[in-house]
């Protein structure tokens, strides 16, 4: 596919429902298991603490894949949300989910969003996840929304 040089609002407000609509989900499985007593509700409470960033960090992806085709120029290579994004997406795919340094892109953890440095073990949390994907619709409206 040819590089991305603008979405559509319609595309952008489409893939931000999606992405609630997963993090919605995630919360209604929480809230129902909330409930839980004793035994039961300590098991459950592990399962979604070990479930937490596996779920997120799938997310992450689904960011990243929604929008992969975005031009590089337009983008930058600032250590901007956006490349937050993608260096977390190519560390989780070809680094063992371990925060990889990307030489073509200018990351500073103390200036992104979710501060991961070199060497990290990424597992995104849905707080941070929410962060995160509120940085990247922000980058992506102002640096490539169809006027």
């Amino acid at each position: 596919m040819l590089c991305m040089n603008n979405y559509s609002q319609e595309y952008i407000d489409a893939c931000r429902a999606q992405i609630d609509d997963h993090v919605a989900a995630y919360r209604r499985v929480v809230t129902a298991g909330a409930n839980l007593s004793g035994a039961s509700g300590t098991e459950f409470d592990a399962a979604i603490r070990a479930f937490e960033p596996v779920f997120f960090n799938n997310l992450v992806q689904v960011l990243e894949n929604s929008f992969m085709n975005r031009s590089r120029t337009i983008e930058r290579k600032d250590g901007n949300p956006l490349n937050e994004v993608r260096v977390l997406c190519t560390s989780m795919l070809s680094n063992g989910g371990t925060m990889a340094a990307d030489k073509t892109i200018r990351m500073d953890p103390a200036k992104s969003v979710l501060k991961y440095r070199v060497g990290d073990e990424i597992a995104v949390r849905e707080e941070d996840f929410g962060l995160l994907a509120h940085g990247f619709f922000a980058d992506l409206e102002r640096k490539f929304l169809e006027t």
